[in-house]
């Protein structure tokens, strides 16, 4: 996979918080950040609690700025920065080739879980029976009952949102996609459904960057593990 050029090239990347309520001081997230991601492959982001794992993954999708750095995604034949990309471009980007799976679902009220999934399907153009067939396809295979699926997600306990979570993300093809602790509140024959969801997507070419704090998923779908850590912080 890796003859066919980098799908992500984060480089010299850097993030300082200003921490107001302490009188403007400055907490180092990460400093000089830098690696690739290919094609085909799942990364997985490490190090411990608080070494800014995460604050990595909102960079990579342009919900922080950063202080200093590159991060460049392979759009088609274009190459986009997203540290210095313009909004609008960033959400072109977000719309046809950055997938996010976060820790949380965040979706409008009173929508159902089988709408939910089913919208960034629809928003790529596929007919609605479409995209809620798969939809109601993916949530099956993610075992929530048939039941719970005209019903809108807030409704819903914590593992069974994030089941909604991970078919929303899931569900549309996007060449990169990111994952924040997809699988933290699922149990066992769930998690395994999620590691045979990421290997489908591999095969298709899907780059993953992910945050896999279950050391059973990220040796069952990991090439290699980024240590946060090596990103030296230095004090500001």
């Amino acid at each position: 996979m890796r003859g066919e050029g980098a799908l992500l090239s984060v480089s010299g990347l850097s993030k300082t918080f200003m921490l107001h309520l302490r009188e403007g001081a400055r907490l180092p997230v990460v400093s000089g950040a830098t690696f690739e991601l290919f094609p085909g492959e799942c990364v997985a982001l490490g190090g411990p609690s608080g070494a800014g794992k995460s604050s990595l993954l909102k960079m990579i999708y342009g919900n922080y700025r950063v202080d200093a750095g590159a991060i460049l995604v392979r759009d088609g034949d274009e190459t986009v920065d997203v540290a210095s990309a313009a909004p609008r471009r960033l959400i072109r980007l977000r719309a046809g080739t950055i997938g996010y799976v976060s820790q949380f679902l965040r979706v409008i009220p009173r929508v159902s879980a089988l709408d939910v999934v089913a919208e960034p399907l629809a928003g790529d153009g596929a007919p609605r029976e479409e995209a809620r067939a798969r939809a109601a396809e993916l949530l099956a295979r993610l075992n929530l009952p048939e039941r719970l699926w005209g019903l809108p997600p807030a409704t819903f306990s914590g593992g069974e949102q994030q089941r909604v979570n991970i078919a929303r993300g899931l569900i549309a093809h996007r060449p990169l996609l990111l994952m924040d602790e997809p699988t933290a509140s699922l149990d066992a024959a769930n998690r395994a459904v999620v590691i045979g969801l990421i290997e489908e997507k591999k095969r298709a070419g899907v780059g993953i960057l992910g945050i896999f704090h279950d050391a059973e998923v990220r040796e069952a779908v990991c090439s290699r593990v980024i240590d946060v850590t090596e990103f030296g912080r230095q004090a500001a």
